[in-house]
């Protein structure tokens, strides 16, 4: 079975070709429900659509791009002509209307933009304040949004509980039985009179409609789950300034005319035009599948909605919001383009396919046998041509007994029961704090090998603080509360570095309280500048700010260009990872505040300055400035030598608490913790020891190292790597990219910059950080952890481990009754020439094994004995041996018992002389049948545990499950005779049939211990 499904049912987790979602597609035949079967898998037809709309927007945006600048030659002396303002937008105080503006930014038409004022002048049209954002009155907000429209894109509405019933009624063995229901009726009544002959035929109808409801009920429940984890996923906020203040506002919340702030890595949240702003670059690959970046700036201030920021920073007047961007359009679409399908959903299709063409087999065979006793009777009768009411009931019985062994047969449930057990844990691990964007992810997480950490606000808290300077050459603490003496040029050119060469910002919230914004080290060294007494909008108006380069992993710094004021020529800041921009130094400030020659003792001094504050785990950054003599150019550069060095920070990150417990727990199962930093050796390596990362044996490579290494060093290094620093994007693609194919593993990789994105798509799970990540992180994560933490990491592995191995639960228990029920049917009706479980019966029983089965087994929680085993990895066998021998073993318990009672019931049970002794017997073996199977299902909880019953009553929907079904079960024998063929049975037969079910628990534990086999 494992080599047939490796063979034809192979699937990728991730990055799967639409050939690939069609090839598997192709295979599965026997289907009995196609709309139910392949609800949960990706929409192709949709996905050609949305992939025809990007290209229909690449050619759009390359026209109007064409046009633009053949426009440009004519734009200057044109003037305002046809255009007039709609009387309801004049009303409502504005002087342009939507689809004028939706005009200007689909054709990117300059010559219109230019018409009406440009940037500034559509903000004035659109009664808005580049600088102060738009007044936050109800009203306004109110009348805004009844002209211009919301940020929201249409969706696909949520489906009704009846269109699920419609679906279920869609299964064609199902559709099959009502006609023989019908047929039965018919006959029965025309035969036998009413009520009398509408037994058989309405129990069959009663037996269709719980199977369509219960199914319904559980398929509907589903989608609720999903619905609202597709809420969680659009979760969006975004930086905008209004009445003055910056804010941070959902993206749902926008409207034109709002101001809002774009930095690298986020997501533009609506159409816009660009204001003001430096080195922007633009992805709009997810719009149009162009790959190269676009450059932003006054002659090119076009942003389009869902693009993403590859470089820079700028303010955005937002224009066009919702549906009236084409990013909305795409998105319509996209969403019908549903979720790849898991690799597991695929694998079991295949099982589902295998099986079912075994029943079908199956089942025409055991019709044929059932027809041939009729036939023969007939014959021997001499009545072959003759046939009454009651040989033609016969038949139909029969013919439905063919088609139920179908229903039982082809398990519909197993691709579904991944899906329901994906849905739960997808739940409940948003409740853990872990967003999952992809199903697969959450099912591959369990197989994980290995996990590649960043360091910061992962494994550290990300609330940061300076500890410790070294200005002027001076080593000190750095004490809140405290102000360090340090002399007047070194302060100056220090506050002066501080705020300006920052990306972030000190504000004043609307309660008139000082706030701080910007990333945790951003804050920490403003912070730090404050505590010395500096102004940061005071030091803001001193300089101009000419040019910015924002910080880049690759680069390891950040740097801008300031217009000193009184004809001070330019000076250029910069600050970074401190042995990178000290390399770049060639003076220093002395303690005196005095610019002297960096000699080699001083950078000797600095080097260890650094080093010891590495070895205390600080983070640590360098400040430097260089006076420009000769200018710079808008494209050139910031020099990256020539610099005077200002001073060395240490900033405190503490380790996260829990985080040294997590890594044991991984290393315990069997999962390698590998910290990928960009962060100074030291630090890196003192935290790791911190965390219980770095062992003896493992080792710490610093990424320029790793990248010179050859092909043959590296297959003996990587296994040994605890510890990456000063890693590039690069590298850290790079290292999992050897994971994964050299060494087989499966990766999980954690990051949240916009340069994580190509390691995140690389590896098998890409975790982006929920609080630190940027939305370019986030779109390419499967997994968002979002507090950060890589505790909740771990959690996502367990929950991982817990869907793959309730699976396995589910898929033992439903081969074990769809063995049992297929083989007890047929040998009965090859050698009895009857079957001693009915249509009604057998309906019965698929739902014990389907829809209750897979809601009792695939939503069990995960525990901690999960985590003590090691993982699947990427070649484990799905239907494993343990599996295989606990459905044998029960399957021939089961087959003993009900050959038995066929053979030997009368007598056993002293049924000899009674009217209707078959009857009794059926309903013992029916009964008998039900209870080994609800036993199972408890034996099923674990596979290799004897002691199945531990932590049973912590899970309501199992307790439930298994009680509504003892219920209805006893309805079913006791007062439902008429409708399923069954006569209510006495005490001592129930105790029998009961007794007889719970043995299969006993045996299940001795199958157990004594045929040990390797998990």
């Amino acid at each position: 079975m494992e080599n047939l499904l490796s063979e034809n049912w192979e699937f990728q987790p991730k990055h799967a070709t639409a050939e690939a979602l069609q090839r598997w597609r192709d295979r599965c035949s026997v289907v009995k429900n196609p709309k139910r079967r392949f609800r949960f898998t990706a929409n192709i037809s949709k996905r050609n659509e949305a992939s025809q709309m990007r290209q229909t927007n690449k050619e759009k945006l390359r026209i109007a791009v064409l046009v633009s600048k053949a426009a440009m030659h004519f734009v200057t002396g044109v003037h305002l002509t046809d255009y007039s303002v709609p009387k309801e937008v004049e009303a409502a105080g504005f002087q342009i209307c939507a689809d004028e503006l939706a005009s200007i930014a689909e054709g990117h038409d300059v010559k219109k933009l230019k018409t009406h004022g440009g940037a500034h002048g559509i903000a004035a049209k659109l009664a808005t304040n580049p600088s102060t954002g738009l007044p936050t009155g109800a009203d306004a907000l109110n009348r805004r949004q009844q002209i211009y429209g919301i940020n929201k894109f249409e969706e696909v509405q949520s489906r009704s509980f009846w269109l699920f019933v419609y679906e279920a009624l869609h299964d064609m063995t199902l559709m099959i039985l009502a006609v023989c229901a019908f047929f039965s009726l018919i006959v029965g009544i025309a035969t036998e009179g009413w009520p009398g002959g509408a037994h058989d035929g309405l129990g069959i109808v009663a037996s269709i409609l719980l199977v369509v409801f219960v199914t319904a009920t559980s398929d509907y429940r589903q989608s609720l789950q999903f619905k609202d984890l597709d809420k969680e996923k659009k979760k969006i906020s975004i930086q905008v300034t209004r009445n003055g203040y910056r804010q941070k506002l959902s993206i749902y919340e926008l409207l034109p005319g709002d101001i809002v702030h774009l930095a690298i890595g986020d997501q533009v949240p609506a159409d816009g035009l660009f204001l003001e702003g430096f080195s922007v670059l633009i992805d709009e690959s997810s719009l149009t599948g162009e790959s190269e970046p676009v450059i932003i700036s006054n002659e090119n201030p076009f942003l389009l909605s869902g693009t993403k920021v590859q470089d820079g920073s700028c303010k955005m007047l937002v224009t066009n919001v919702g549906m009236r961007t084409q990013w909305g359009k795409l998105m319509a679409t996209l969403t019908e383009g549903g979720d790849d399908e898991t690799p597991l959903q695929v694998k079991l299709n295949g099982v589902a396919t295998v099986i079912g063409k075994i029943g079908l087999f199956f089942a025409i065979v055991t019709f044929a046998v059932l027809v041939q006793k009729i036939f023969i009777r007939k014959w021997q009768d001499g009545t072959t041509l003759v046939w009454s009411g009651d040989d033609a009931l016969e038949l139909l019985e029969y013919f439905a007994v063919a088609v139920t062994i179908v229903v039982v047969a082809v398990p519909e449930g197993l691709p579904l029961a991944v899906t329901l057990s994906l849905a739960f844990a997808m739940k409940k691990m948003m409740n853990d704090k872990a967003l999952v964007r992809h199903l697969a992810a959450c099912e591959t997480m369990g197989s994980a090998t290995s996990i590649c950490s960043d360091k910061t606000g992962t494994l550290t808290t990300n609330h940061m603080t300076v500890v410790k300077s070294c200005i002027g050459m001076t080593v000190s603490d750095v004490v809140p509360g405290q102000q360090q003496q340090l002399p007047r040029p070194a302060l100056e050119v220090l506050l002066q570095s501080i705020f300006n060469n920052t990306a972030g910002e000190v504000v004043v919230n609307e309660e008139g309280k000082r706030e701080i914004l910007g990333t945790p080290t951003e804050t920490a060294i403003l912070e730090f500048g404050l505590s010395l007494g500096g102004d940061f909008h005071t030091e803001r108006n001193t300089c101009k700010l000419v040019k910015i380069e924002p910080f880049n992993s690759t680069k390891k710094r950040m740097g801008v260009v300031l217009e000193l004021p009184d004809q001070g020529g330019l000076r250029a800041h910069t600050k970074g990872a401190s042995e990178i921009v000290l390399a770049a130094c060639d003076k220093a400030i002395n303690s005196n505040g005095e610019v002297v020659p960096l000699d080699d003792a001083s950078r000797d001094y600095l080097t260890e300055t650094i080093d010891q504050f590495a070895n205390e785990a600080l983070r640590t950054l360098c400040l430097a400035y260089t006076d420009l003599e000769n200018g710079v150019s808008a494209d050139e550069a910031i020099p990256s030598s020539g610099f005077t060095c200002i001073g060395i920070v240490g900033i405190k990150d503490p380790v996260r608490p829990g985080v040294r417990e997590s890594v044991a727990l991984c290393r315990s199962a069997g999962v390698t913790v590998r910290m990928v930093t960009g962060d100074n050796i030291n630090t890196a390596k003192a935290i790791a020891r911190e965390c219980g990362i770095l062992t003896d044996d493992g080792i710490a490579i610093e990424g320029p190292v790793f990248r010179e290494m050859s092909l043959e060093q590296l297959q003996e290094v990587i296994p040994k790597i605890q510890v990456m620093a000063r890693s590039s994007p690069l590298d850290k693609h790079t290292l999992v990219k050897h994971l994964r194919t050299t060494f087989n593993e499966v990766v999980a990789v954690t990051g949240d910059g916009t340069n994580d994105a190509p390691a995140l798509h690389e590896a098998d799970i890409g975790l982006a950080m929920g609080i630190a990540g940027t939305e370019v992180a986030k779109e390419s994560a499967d997994v968002i952890i979002l507090d950060d933490n890589f505790s909740t990491i771990v959690t996502v592995a367990k929950w991982g481990r817990s869907v793959y191995v309730n699976i396995q639960k589910f898929v033992q228990f439903q081969l074990t009754v769809n063995i049992v029920a297929l083989v007890v049917n047929f040998s009965s009706a090859c050698l009895t020439g009857s079957a001693p479980l009915t249509a009604v019966q057998l309906l019965w029983v698929n739902m014990i094994m389907d829809t209750l089965g897979a809601l009792a087994l695939a939503t069990e929680p995960p525990n901690e004995a999960l985590m003590t085993k090691t993982p699947v990895g990427r070649k484990g066998n799905f239907i494993s041996p343990v599996m295989w021998r606990n459905i044998l073993g029960q399957s021939l318990y089961q087959f003993f018992v009900i050959w038995f009672l066929q053979a030997y019931g009368e007598s056993v049970f002293k049924l000899d002389g009674c009217s209707n002794s078959g009857l009794i017997l059926n309903t013992i073996i029916f009964n008998t049948f039900v209870f080994c199977q609800l036993f199972n299902e408890v034996n099923s909880r674990d596979m290799e545990k004897i002691n199945v019953l531990e932590g049973i009553l912590g899970n309501n929907v199992f307790v439930t499950v298994l009680g509504s079904t003892v219920v209805f079960q006893i309805v079913i024998i006791e007062y439902l005779g008429t409708f399923a063929n069954t006569i209510p049975l006495t005490l001592v037969q129930w105790f029998v049939c009961v007794f007889i079910g719970f043995l299969s628990m006993p045996i299940a534990a001795g199958v157990k211990k004594y045929i040990p086999m390797d998990s």
